[in-house]
Order: structure tokens, then C-alpha cells, then sequence
């Protein structure tokens, strides 16, 4: 949840206006922020900005298919999703609980039953176990929290700099290509645009105070793309059970 708003942070996306008016005026009501976006592209859009705390995802979007939608979600933010659906068998459920969505709600509902609903999916996500902290070198990435400390303060990560970071913690030691690096985070069509990757690892580095060179975290594979090695500066003595480890 956002330390300027104290009010938990929805983004609801569907293409119906009149259930998005209903939507957002219960939930406001109820004491929640609402953003809205009408398209899957606006909506992935909102989570790079920001960060929301829930999402209420329709998977009856009318240009990317909802179940990339959510699959896109869980790369770029932690935020447990609801999904709003006029399908209702089994079959539509399981399929969407397995892609990574937290809740179903099957249309028709009650506003009622939808705010008790993102209350509880809100509290689960606060409650949840320790989170594991991945360290290396002087850098601390509290994963379930999206916090990073460079030195035990505080570095300010955007979203879409979180999930790159993340996506390379997830793959210590193994080579991410260009290609792969764009198409999970910015999706298929932008496969051939590498100065994004230039852009962001160029920012990612600068922020995590990488030393380069043969002690970089990221070494670059020419042509191909980067691997994570987690390791700490040359300068640096041994830092133990925290150098490039998951701990909790």
C-alpha cells in the first residue's frame, strides 16, 4: 500500500462503462482509491506508474486477451487479482485461479460481496509469511515487499525496474536474452526494441551502485544479453551467508 495514500489501491479493469461507474462508486464508498482503465495496454500502463495493492481484472478485454493480462500482472507487481468474469463453469474458474489470479467473481454480483471480497484478498496479502530478502553485496531486495536497500537505505525502484530486477534474481546464473528480457516485461511486439533494455539496465545499474567490470552483478553476453551473478565488489571482503542468498 502506498505510504501517501492511506486508502488501499485498486485498479479495476474491464471495458464496460456502466459497471466500471457502479464499480468505482462502491468501491469508493467503501474507503477504497480507484483507477480504471478500459483496455489491457491502459491498464499495464497504470501498473508501471504505479504500483496498486488489489486488481479486479475482466478477461473479456477487447485488445489483449485477459488471461496475458494476468500473466503480465504477476511480472510486473505483487498485487493479488480478482477476476471479474460472465463465464461461471468450473472450468473458466480453475483456468483462471491456475494463470495466477487470487479470487473469481462471476457476473452478475453484489457490490456487497465484491468489497468483502478485496478486503479479504488485502488482508491475506498483509498477513502472509516473512517474505524472503535476496542480498548480494551491499544490496538488500525484500521480494515480497518490493523494497530494496543499497547500503540499509532505502532505493527507489519503479515498478517496471523491480520486475527486470526481479526477473534476474529469479535466474541467477543463467543467461537472459534480449529478446526474452522484452517480451515478458513489455510483451511480444516489442521483441526488437533493445535500447529499452539499454535504457533500463543503464538506470537499474545506476541505482544499485553496480562497480562494473569484472565485478559487475550484471555481466553483459554480447549480442545475446545479460546474466546475474549476484557477486559482491572485488574490494569488498567475503560477506557471508548474505552475498548473493536468499535469507528470511
Amino acid at each position: 500500500m502506498s505510504m501517501v495514500e492511506s486508502k488501499p489501491d485498486v485498479l479495476l479493469i474491464d471495458d464496460e462503462p456502466q459497471l466500471r461507474r457502479l464499480v468505482h462508486s462502491a468501491l469508493s464508498e467503501a474507503g477504497f482509491a480507484v483507477r480504471v482503465a478500459e483496455t489491457g495496454k491502459l491498464a499495464l500502463g497504470e501498473v508501471v506508474l504505479r504500483a496498486p495493492d488489489v486488481v479486479i481484472l475482466d478477461l473479456g478485454l477487447p485488445d489483449i486477451p485477459g488471461a496475458e493480462v494476468l500473466r503480465a500482472l504477476g511480472s510486473l507487481c505483487s498485487a493479488p487479482v480478482l477476476i471479474l468474469s460472465v463465464f461461471g463453469e468450473e472450468k473458466d474458474k480453475v483456468s483462471a485461479l491456475e494463470a495466477g489470479a487470487d479470487d473469481y467473481v462471476t457476473k452478475p454480483f453484489g457490490a456487497a460481496e465484491l468489497v468483502a471480497r478485496l478486503r479479504a484478498l488485502l488482508r491475506r496479502s498483509l498477513a502472509s509469511a516473512p517474505e524472503p530478502v535476496y542480498c548480494f553485496g551491499p544490496i538488500e531486495v525484500h521480494l515480497a515487499s518490493r523494497r530494496v536497500l543499497r547500503d540499509g537505505q532505502r532505493v527507489r525502484l519503479t515498478s517496471l525496474e523491480f520486475a527486470l530486477l526481479n526477473m534476474f534474481i529469479s535466474n541467477r546464473d543463467r543467461v537472459l536474452t534480449h529478446k526474452r528480457i522484452l517480451r515478458e516485461l513489455w510483451g511480444p511486439a516489442a521483441e526488437d526494441r533493445t535500447h529499452y533494455i539499454r535504457i533500463y539496465m543503464a538506470r537499474l545499474r545506476s541505482k544499485l551502485g553496480d562497480p562494473g567490470g569484472a565485478a559487475s552483478y550484471f555481466q553483459t553476453e554480447s549480442g545475446v544479453g545479460y546474466r546475474f551473478v549476484g557477486r559482491p565488489p572485488l574490494a569488498e571482503k567475503a560477506a557471508g551467508p548474505k552475498s548473493g542468498g536468499l535469507a528470511t
